[in-house]
């Protein structure tokens, strides 16, 4: 566990720093979102801090009950976060689930209320997929420092995944810059003339689905279900509901629905 300060019974970890830089980054880009609809800052800011709470409630129970047995004969460890062991699944779940209830109490167009989140959602992941780095997990299969210097990565990356003296291939930075290159395009769809509200969202659902799929491959640290990967049972899934999403959506005249219509933005006023 890498800490930043060390006080005695007071510690930081990097991987508390990561998690909350991430967060900070989504609020500010999904606020900015928000801001270009006129959405109340307050609406925002109950949301982020709602989804916030159950995600990380969501991410850890999700990753406590694939290691049951393991919990349930160390309940007090389940609360220790800041060790590790969050499943962004699961977190996604409690997000989407948060989400839906709060776009039902306010009567808000769930969708749109979606495209907002997952700009701030892809770019957290590719942050907080550092704290992984600096917890010294979600890495691959060991492999050998030559490959690492072919790679051509920075020095302190090669050094980190070195790991009980065994080199390993870092997964996390595969998936860090996969969701990167996803915001980016997330952010090419949104300004897209016809793109209609909701496919943000799908798009998102495809994106990282396709990216954990491949990346689950080579991860040695995965939830197993029997001899399955949940991971990629996930991914499989987003997959789909993405695909029927974004199909789904572009039925129809491509003038209806636009996410960029200045005349479909009070659809998010509360």
């Amino acid at each position: 566990m890498s800490s930043v300060i060390n006080l005695g019974p007071i510690s930081i970890h990097w991987y508390s720093i990561m998690i909350l830089l991430a967060v900070l980054v989504a609020y500010t880009v999904i606020s900015h979102e928000g801001k270009k609809w006129n959405i109340p800052k307050d609406f925002i800011v109950n949301l982020v801090i709602l989804v916030l709470i159950f995600g990380v409630i969501g991410a850890r129970l999700y990753y406590v009950a694939f290691h049951f047995e393991y919990y349930s004969q160390h309940p007090l460890e389940i609360i220790k976060i800041w060790e590790g062991g969050l499943a962004i699944h699961g977190g996604i779940l409690a997000g989407l689930i948060v989400t839906f209830v709060y776009a039902w109490k306010y009567k808000v167009n769930i969708l749109r209320l979606l495209d907002i989140m997952v700009l701030g959602l892809i770019l957290a992941q590719a942050i907080g997929r550092w704290g992984n780095f600096f917890n010294g997990e979600a890495y691959g299969p060991a492999t050998t420092l030559q490959t690492l210097e072919s790679f051509h990565l920075p020095e302190f990356i090669i050094n980190g995944m070195h790991i009980n003296g065994t080199y390993y291939v870092p997964t996390f930075l595969m998936e860090s810059i996969w969701c990167l290159i996803g915001f980016i395009v997330l952010l090419i769809i949104k300004s897209r003339k016809y793109n209609k509200i909701g496919q943000v969202t799908a798009f998102y659902l495809i994106w990282y689905g396709v990216g954990r799929l491949f990346i689950e491959i080579l991860r040695t640290d995965s939830l197993m279900l029997m001899d399955f990967k949940v991971a990629q049972i996930v991914s499989v899934v987003m997959i789909v509901v993405g695909l029927i999403m974004f199909i789904k959506l572009s039925m129809g005249s491509k003038f209806d629905n636009l996410y960029n219509d200045v005349e479909n933005g009070e659809d998010i006023v509360y």
